[in-house]
């Protein structure tokens, strides 16, 4: 921390923060889901302006985008997107409106310069500075406040716009027209410049808003093949690039040779520039709880902020403290925690009473996982360049847009510090899905918590965990149901029941000479050894590695009976191998049973034979036209004339081809024959 700090990529300043009346504490912007705290889901935010510690994470935003290209191969494309959308860089330019009568100028971000005529009203988010120098009454300024908490309280997707003139006005840089300032609700002060100019002719959430406050509609592009519309009676906004109308010496350019021309113009004349903006936003890291690490800084008097000193680090939170639930940090009453010498002049100073977002130290636990007894440093570098990058990360979709890119900055931020050398934290991320109850997420809030030492006690624990692992892949989320535990307990019955019968085989030991059955069975297990070795190494598809071992299960007492000692000893110990990571407990009772040595995890992997994989008979499908009719059943390898004659002669594919002309027939040898005929 201190070293961010020396490098500006650890600040303080005021501002208007996110605050959860039920934790009592500031959230993170990443931590509103919907106006409301992401823990308790019906408590909508508030905003409060609060002195508050920041880590400069917009310093990276560039980086953490463009680096993405790293992890397409690796990470979930769900999870890039969600954090491209978050980080969320915007191309475009920033122009300066001078406010009529005084010096203030009220800077825009837009993507759209070229439609900068067709502006007929500026917006100002409603936390935006100088809304509080524009309005006069404390009645307009309690309108303000009301619509920032009504805002805070809805759907930003489904957020009711409202708005508010500020009766003051504005010069349009371009055309020197004079244009009214508005405040709108939804107008984001964490997104450009917390300002824009409102194109309603241009823009649907402009056009929504200027038609329902009678603001005029000035259309300024123009399809390519088209013409402009009718401000007053268009009843949508055009949004495409076009050709630009009504706007002076840039009428007629097509809009993307505009939006150049047009920025260097600005720039040129000192009232803008081409910019590049980011919907990320610093993150507010000061928490007022007592749960979380110290922020190493010291208010002294006469020197300011003051960093804590190297040689006092690291600064251990009190034992005796209360927790009161009242909003400000526990710290703050522990007067032998707060007093402090000021590191630079000695004179009496107070700590920090805030503590860190505990986002932060899950931001790096896993490289001092690398280096836990090291107690000089956080982890010794060298340790690190040996384990690092991480092969493979798991975690939930949750984490997106809150762990998952604060350990993406903090790895970068360590890389900058010389600390490591990687530039991510993971080569491959897995996110699991989530078990449901009801259509929604277990919580106590909602009552619909499942209690899992029920079930162990009726079916026992592998019964459970099979479930879980059956229901389906494990990036999907999965109702609970408890009907469906059944069959997984019968299936465990059974594999139970089969070995156990046939363990008098096992023991016998090995017979050399294979009969029909042996051969089948020895195949179909080799078969879901490779299936399930696959599902392991790529797929992470557990449900389908259980429903193969069901199926193998399925044909094994098909052919109880009929097989000899030799196939059996290696089916059933194969077989409780493959079992074991599904159902450890049920999979080591067996093992111990087949007289198995130690336990069943520190046994190898089984191995499958390729030979004995091998089917003796190649399944093809038999098509009349592109449809389905039949299977043959025939030896790999089986010539193309075979084929034909065969799938001619086929019952149930004759009524499709007798009485017709056979136009031609398709072979692909061992996979597919098509018969066209007319």
């Amino acid at each position: 921390f201190l070293r961010m700090f020396e490098r500006g990529l650890a600040y303080r300043k005021e501002a208007l923060l996110n605050w959860c009346p039920e934790c009592a504490t500031v959230l993170a912007n990443e931590q509103v889901v919907n106006g409301c705290c992401w823990r308790h889901e019906t408590t909508p935010v508030e905003q409060r302006p609060m002195q508050q510690w920041f880590l400069k994470t917009t310093a990276y935003a560039s980086e953490l985008l463009d680096d993405m290209k790293q992890l397409e191969e690796g990470w979930p494309e769900r999870v890039l997107a969600m954090q491209r959308n978050w980080i969320g860089r915007s191309e475009g330019a920033e122009v300066d409106f001078p406010v009529e009568g005084c010096t203030e100028k009220i800077r825009i971000f837009t993507t759209r310069i070229d439609t900068i005529y067709g502006a007929t009203c500026v917006i100002l988010a409603p936390e935006h500075p100088l809304v509080q120098k524009l309005l006069t009454a404390d009645s307009e300024r309690l309108k303000v406040k009301e619509m920032i908490d009504s805002a805070a309280r809805q759907d930003p997707g489904n957020l009711e716009k409202a708005g508010l003139f500020t009766a003051r006005y504005a010069t349009h840089p371009f055309s020197g027209e004079r244009i009214p300032i508005w405040i709108g609700n939804f107008v984001l002060m964490g997104y450009g410049t917390g300002a824009i100019m409102a194109v309603p002719a241009h823009d649907e959430r402009d056009f929504e808003f200027c038609r329902a406050y009678g603001i005029p509609v000035l259309p300024v592009i123009r399809p390519v093949d088209g013409t402009l519309a009718d401000g007053q009676t268009m009843a949508e906004a055009f949004l495409e690039d076009g050709i630009v109308e009504n706007s002076d010496q840039w009428s007629g350019l097509p809009s993307a040779e505009a939006r150049k021309r047009m920025a260097g113009f600005a720039r040129d004349r000192g009232f803008g520039e081409a910019a590049t903006t980011y919907r990320i936003k610093d993150w507010g890291i000061s928490r007022q709880r007592y749960w979380g690490t110290p922020i190493p800084m010291i208010y002294c008097p006469d020197c300011g902020i003051v960093p804590v000193s190297e040689n006092d680090l690291p600064v251990i939170l009190p034992m005796d403290v209360q927790i009161t639930g009242k909003g400000r940090s526990p710290l703050e009453s522990v007067e032998s925690f707060m007093r402090v010498d000021c590191p630079r002049c000695g004179k009496a100073a107070r700590r920090e009473s805030d503590t860190m977002d505990t986002f932060v130290d899950s931001s790096w636990y896993f490289y001092r996982y690398c280096d836990p007894h090291n107690d000089i440093a956080p982890f010794n570098s060298e340790v690190i360049a040996r384990w690092f990058p991480i092969d493979q990360y798991i975690g939930g979709i949750t984490h997106a847009i809150l762990h998952l890119i604060y350990s993406r900055f903090w790895t970068k931020v360590m890389r900058d510090l010389k600390l490591i050398q990687n530039d991510e934290p993971a080569r491959n991320l897995f996110t699991q899905g989530m078990v449901l109850k009801d259509g929604s997420a277990m919580s106590k809030s909602k009552g619909n918590i499942v209690d899992p030492d029920e079930m162990v006690e009726k079916y026992g624990a592998d019964t459970c965990r099979l479930y879980t692992l059956f229901a389906t892949h494990p990036e999907k989320d999965m109702e609970w149901n408890e009907s469906s535990v059944e069959g997984q307990y019968r299936f465990l019955s059974r594999v139970f029941r089969f070995v156990t019968r046939n363990v008098d085989g096992v023991q016998q030991g090995n017979g050399s000479t294979l009969n029909e059955a042996d051969r089948q069975g020895l195949r179909k297990l080799h078969q879901t050894i490779r299936k399930i070795t696959a599902d392991f190494d790529t797929r992470w598809h557990f449900n389908t590695s259980i429903a193969s071992l069901m199926e193998l299960l399925n044909e094994l007492y098909a052919i109880e009976g009929k097989m000899s000692h030799g196939p059996i000893r290696e089916i059933c110990c194969k077989l409780t191998l493959m079992l074991a990571p599904f159902a450890p407990y049920t999979a080591q009772e067996l093992w111990d049973i087949l007289g198995g040595t130690g336990p069943v995890f520190r046994q190898p992997w089984p191995s499958f034979d390729p030979e004995l994989a091998k089917e003796e008979l190649a399944e093809i499908p038999v098509q009349v036209n592109g449809k389905l009719r039949g299977h043959l059943h025939v030896a790999f390898g089986s010539a193309r004339s075979e084929l034909e004659r065969l799938a001619l002669t086929h019952e149930k594919v004759k009524p499709f081809v007798d009485g017709k002309q056979v136009v031609k027939i398709i072979v692909v040898p061992d996979r597919l024959v098509n018969v066209v005929v007319k």
